[in-house]
């Protein structure tokens, strides 16, 4: 997988900085429709994989959590692309890329493709900015390419004592169990019990999880019987640990590191943090985040951008 990442043509390369120069002035908030019209698709061994790209410059790259695609990180976007190249891409097996029925949704797989959208994309180093699931893939990432790491901004997410955490179990159960995706599709015909169910243990105010970011987070999800396979295989691979034996890579890490951590999350410790703080050696500290839960960057997007510039050193 990690050799044809190397492999992309030329063409679609060409292809794709023509889209991203087209792309690079476009303004204004993006809602779902704003997000829906500028989602490209990298054509990748992998499969397309769907993607969101505003600003230019230097590359940031923002790896979502799950259930959610690159529409979690639409608001940091809006105030971090005067700055950046932003691109948000969608995880295989969750949003709107399209995966052939038999590939790999593990994290090492993801990272492979992620070297592919690199490529594919002509970027050669990107600051990382990450959440949940996407922060385990961040860390295999910075160990296994450092040379392509800048910065790493991560967000509440897995380590390798808590990987996956305690508060996933039940997910991956259903999962396993085959329940997973039709008690997701629920959502979009009882928007009221998405609020009072994931919403209430995922963002401080469930209202946030609005009618507009249902549809758009959960549509793809189960919207044919492969999606719906993909979306439980995505939590199956999360078993085992895949950041099992990363702490001495970490240890060895060069790039800077911001931890940016809700205080009131219920799945991911405070001590996850802390385990951050102490592993990385150029950790830059942690910010907590007192009403913020697991999906807090949806919510306080202004903390992001505040801590990623900095993080940047970007006015």
């Amino acid at each position: 997988m990690a050799l044809a990442a190397g492999v992309v043509s030329t063409h679609m390369s060409r292809v794709h900085a023509h889209r991203y120069v087209l792309g690079a002035d476009a303004s204004g908030p993006l809602d779902a429709a704003a997000f829906r019209a500028m989602r490209r698709f990298a054509e990748l061994p992998f499969g397309r994989i769907a993607y969101v790209e505003r600003g230019s410059g230097d590359a940031a790259l923002f790896l979502h959590g799950a259930p959610l695609n690159g529409f979690q990180w639409r608001s940091a976007i809006d105030r971090l692309s005067p700055y950046r190249r932003c691109i948000a891409p969608d995880f295989m097996g969750l949003g709107y890329s399209q995966i052939p029925e038999h590939q790999s949704l593990a994290a090492s797989s993801q990272v492979a493709m992620l070297v592919a959208l690199f490529d594919s994309l002509a970027i050669s180093k990107a600051d990382i900015v990450a959440s949940d699931s996407g922060g385990a893939v961040a860390q295999l990432f910075a160990v296994r390419y450092p040379e392509r790491v800048r910065t790493l901004l991560l967000t509440n997410c897995d380590v390798e004592p808590d990987s996956p955490p305690s508060g996933a179990k039940p997910v991956i159960e259903m999962a396993r169990a085959g329940k997973l995706a039709d008690a997701t599709a629920k959502w979009l015909t009882d928007k009221a019990l998405a609020r009072a169910t994931f919403g209430a243990a995922v963002y401080h105010d469930s209202a946030h999880f609005s009618d507009e970011s249902i549809e758009y987070y959960v549509t793809p999800l189960v919207g044919s019987p492969l999606r719906k396979r993909q979306y439980e295989a995505f939590h199956l691979a999360l078993e085992p640990n895949p950041l099992a034996g990363i702490e001495a890579a970490l240890r060895r890490c060069t790039a800077p590191v911001r931890i940016v951590w809700g205080a009131s999350d219920t799945v991911f410790a405070q001590a996850d943090a802390d385990y951050l703080d102490r592993t990385f050696p150029r950790s830059q500290g942690i910010r907590r985040v007192p009403e913020g839960k697991l999906f807090f960057q949806e919510e306080f997007p202004d903390v992001i951008a505040e801590e990623a510039r900095r993080l940047w050193h970007v006015a």
